[in-house]
């Protein structure tokens, strides 16, 4: 982030479920695949969010890191202190407002085709292939 950047909000609130109801569905009936997509997009291991089964935690580790990082990286407003409030108080919503604001910053994401093309061969017209034939004078 540019130190002479403003700050910016979130494009969407912690709770604005009701504008992107695919993803808060998606977030809702499975969670961990959430995580794991916007961990992934962010550029980190998609198996991050995962760790957190394995701990005994009021806080979701990688949540929280992955908010404190996002925020940083795009100079989004906020705290430690709020991020820790939003991710003990709502994980999921946590999760779904990062893969809004990914799907935010990454709007459309540009294909390149590396497909190989095949050699066309050219093959000259018959007319020109015709070798000419010898003029007589009679």
């Amino acid at each position: 982030m540019m130190a002479d950047q403003p700050l910016t909000d979130w494009d969407s609130d912690l709770f604005d479920c009701c504008e992107d109801a695919q993803t808060c569905c998606y977030g809702f009936w499975c969670g961990p695949c959430l995580a794991c997509t916007v961990s992934g997009r962010f550029g980190e291991s998609r198996w991050l969010p995962l760790c957190d089964m394995c701990v005994d935690k009021m806080i979701s580790p990688a949540a929280l890191s992955l908010r404190v990082a996002m925020r940083h990286k795009y100079g989004i407003k906020g705290s430690l202190c709020k991020d820790i409030v939003a991710t003990s108080c709502c994980p999921t919503c946590v999760w779904c407002q990062m893969y809004r604001e990914l799907k935010h910053r990454k709007k459309s994401p540009v294909v390149i085709n590396m497909e190989v093309q095949s050699p066309v061969n050219m093959q000259p017209h018959p007319m020109m292939a015709v070798p000419p034939q010898p003029v007589f004078n009679r």
